[in-house]
């Protein structure tokens, strides 16, 4: 009697966001400020926005069962599972200029975006 043996390949899901060197740094640096070892970023999206979703960025000490959650360094990311779809592939990214400066996320995802960049569709 010959037993067939089926393997079944549960590979890592994709991270739902990932922090470029600066983007990691500069949180990194906000956490520091903030003084409490267990505070971490989330990324969500949320209904809403100019063009049907928007993005929402804070500091967060809660983390659910079915949170994502992925490590930048000494940066530790959060995200909700819905939101986590709509972010596969996204890049956060960081500038420090006269343009442009601050927090920015590019979602392969979106087919829309605002003239204001924080909301999409």
């Amino acid at each position: 009697m010959t037993t067939l043996a089926t393997s079944v390949n549960i590979g890592k899901k994709p991270d739902p966001v990932t922090l470029t060197d600066p983007a990691a740094a500069k949180v990194a640096e906000l956490l520091a400020e903030e003084d409490d070892g267990n505070l971490a970023l989330r990324v969500a999206v949320k209904p809403g926005g100019c063009s049907g979703y928007s993005y929402e960025m804070y500091f967060d000490s809660e983390v659910a069962d079915d949170d994502v959650v992925r490590e930048f360094g000494n940066v530790k990311v959060i995200v909700d599972p819905a939101s986590a779809e709509l972010l596969t592939g996204a890049t956060l990214e960081y500038s420090d200029g006269l343009q442009d400066a601050g927090f920015h996320i590019v979602n392969p995802n979106a087919t829309r975006t605002c003239g204001c960049g924080s909301s999409f569709s």
